[in-house]
């Protein structure tokens, strides 16, 4: 067998295992299921999942279930003890532990005071240059991207998928951006219809192939915030800057989509410490 066609199959394998954890993060995913769902042995497939994606099994889970429990504990009112358990601990003290090593703030303290409530404190006081907003021209920019259905705060999946195709088809660039395209308002479209793409920025000679898709982000002038701290945190700013600094910037809304752009990784960064620059398309 070529070394085309062994990653091609390890990149199928490498998909079927990022659908399953984002699918069952409920379950017990222990590395020996994960390796039975890769269909190879648990000591191959660590090793291949960890050189590709940069981080263990287990820390792929823990993250994705912290960043859940962080979005339940912004956006719902879901008691401590329910999201610690969904997050697989029983014990609120193991669980009020961890989620501070990771959020700087005990669960109950993120919850009444990480940046979302910063946001929100802003928008309702009418602080309308409490954020620093840049107003910047971008040139067209190409990308490679993935298609993702649902809720943004499970594009993860798609950046997975986005991340272990690229690395297994060695072609993932290590000055590539990261970058969030977002086609709809959450506020008005349902959840489930919600559509939006994770895509890395290529070269004009970069050629697409399925799973990933040609895209291009329009050039023009934008409005960019950059935000600090986790993603679950993000809905706020968002509200902040429609509705607070928009009406009082003059400035008229462009017919394209939001993106993001990752200025830095969240399996090698403290979710305080992501940052994340939202871009708003002005006329």
């Amino acid at each position: 067998m070529t070394q085309s066609a062994i990653w091609a199959a390890y990149e199928q394998r490498l998909l079927r295992v990022s659908d399953y954890i984002h699918a069952h993060l409920d379950d017990d995913l222990d590395l020996d299921r994960l390796a039975e769902v890769a269909c190879l042995s648990p000591w191959h497939w660590h090793r291949v999942y960890r050189a590709v994606h940069g981080e263990t099994l287990a820390g792929t889970v823990k993250r994705l279930r912290l960043q859940r429990a962080a979005a339940d504990l912004a956006h719902s009112r879901l008691a401590v003890s329910r999201i610690a358990a969904r997050a697989g601990y029983p014990d609120l003290s193991s669980f009020n532990r961890v989620f501070k090593s990771s959020y700087g703030l005990a669960p109950a303290a993120y919850r009444r005071a990480g940046s979302h409530a910063a946001y929100s404190t802003a928008l309702k006081q009418g602080m309308t240059d409490m954020y620093d907003v840049k107003i910047k021209m971008q040139e067209e920019v190409r990308l490679a991207g993935i298609a993702h259905q649902g809720s943004y705060m499970a594009i993860g999946k798609a950046f997975d998928m986005l991340y272990g195709t690229l690395s297994a088809r060695n072609q993932l660039q290590k000055d590539c951006g990261m970058v969030g395209l977002y086609h709809d308002d959450p506020d008005v479209v349902p959840v489930e219809a919600l559509r939006s793409h994770a895509c890395v920025t290529v070269g004009v000679d970069f050629k697409a192939e399925a799973p990933l898709e040609p895209l291009v982000l329009p050039g023009g002038y934008f409005a960019v915030l950059t935000h600090k701290g986790p993603y679950a945190d993000m809905p706020e700013a968002y509200r902040w800057l429609y509705a607070g600094w928009l009406p009082q910037s003059g400035r008229e809304l462009r017919n394209d989509p939001m993106f993001e752009l990752y200025l830095n990784n969240p399996r090698d960064t403290a979710p305080g410490d992501l940052l994340t620059e939202i871009w708003m398309p002005l006329k």
